[in-house]
């Protein structure tokens, strides 16, 4: 933790953005300090497996933060790998996430809600959350579901005790 604040990796997963045209990792970063977090890094990663779990490993394995975020990449087209990325990684899902993101959801986009494959989970001592790409959605996600529960994810992942 830096400075007593949670650390935080921002991924954009993208084929497409670049720093200049990054709604989406613009608005996670935003929510991300908003909620007191530290955001430790940020960058933008190919939509490919590969490229993702190298990314999440180097953050693992160089200990640079606390907690993992990424948006993009977690649709149905065929060019979206993030979800089958992450999601091998996990060795705890979070079921309760990706649910509790599409009920929000719904409200403000209907059916198709149901199209979103945001999730979360635990690798290697840390939550790793997973968030569409668009703006609207990380702000809903990060506000509404991940803020509030983030720090005491983190302590949960990582063994310690932290107000049961």
């Amino acid at each position: 933790m830096a400075q007593g604040k949670l650390r935080v990796a921002a991924l954009t997963i993208s084929d497409t953005r670049s720093e200049e045209d990054d709604e989406g990792g613009a608005r996670l970063r935003e929510r991300l300090d908003a909620a007191g977090c530290f955001v430790a890094l940020h960058s933008i990663v190919r939509d490919d497996s590969a490229e993702i779990r190298r990314a999440i490993a180097r953050i693992c394995d160089e200990d640079l933060a606390d907690a993992i975020v990424t948006t993009g990449g977690t649709g149905i087209a065929p060019r979206d790998r993030t979800y089958e990325a992450i999601e091998a990684l996990l060795e705890k899902r979070l079921d309760g996430f990706g649910e509790a993101f599409r009920r929000l959801s719904w409200d403000a986009v209907g059916p198709r809600a149901v199209l979103s494959r945001a999730l979360a989970g635990v690798h290697r001592g840390r939550i790793v959350a997973a968030l569409p790409g668009s703006p609207k959605a990380v702000v809903l996600a990060v506000d509404q579901v991940l803020a509030p529960i983030l720090t005491h994810a983190v302590a949960l992942a990582r063994g310690m005790d932290h107000g049961h």
